[in-house]
């Protein structure tokens, strides 16, 4: 059994600046379905882990980036690592619907130790997100 077949789930609360946009994002376009939810917040199970989109309007957007592989990656993110086919049927999707990727759908450090296949776009509320997807999930640490 590999290591990465043992992992629990983590936590993630991170800023909106409107509630029905974050539904309407994770939960009909990423199709993340909704768990508990208040007024001022609503949460999401993201591939199996426990996001939280808080309303704070002040707090949202990326500011910085860092350069990988000859692109500008914000360096606020967060994303799933999905088999391959669920990364293609989710790029395919986001493609279809038009979406602004602040990295298109394309495959980082071809030939080398941990390729993987990746993209980023951000929700309405300017939040970064990397969808990524390695052929061999045992070379997630690989160096």
């Amino acid at each position: 059994m590999s290591t990465h077949d043992t992992r629990i789930p983590f936590h993630l609360a991170f800023p909106v600046r409107d509630i029905a946009e974050a539904r309407a994002f994770y939960g009909e376009l990423l199709g993340c379905p909704e768990g508990r939810s208040a007024p001022q917040w609503v949460d999401f199970d993201f591939y199996g882990h426990q996001i939280v989109a808080h309303l704070a309007p002040d707090e949202c957007g990326h500011k910085a980036l860092s350069a990988v592989d000859g692109h500008d990656v914000p360096v606020r993110h967060f994303g799933a690592i999905l088999p391959m086919d669920k990364w293609q049927a989710m790029a395919d999707k986001l493609v279809a619907r038009g979406t602004k990727f602040v990295i298109e759908p394309y495959i980082r450090f071809k030939g080398e130790p941990g390729e993987q296949a990746t993209m980023f776009f951000l929700d309405p509320s300017g939040n970064a997100i990397e969808m990524k997807s390695f052929a061999n999930l045992d070379s997630l640490f690989a160096v």
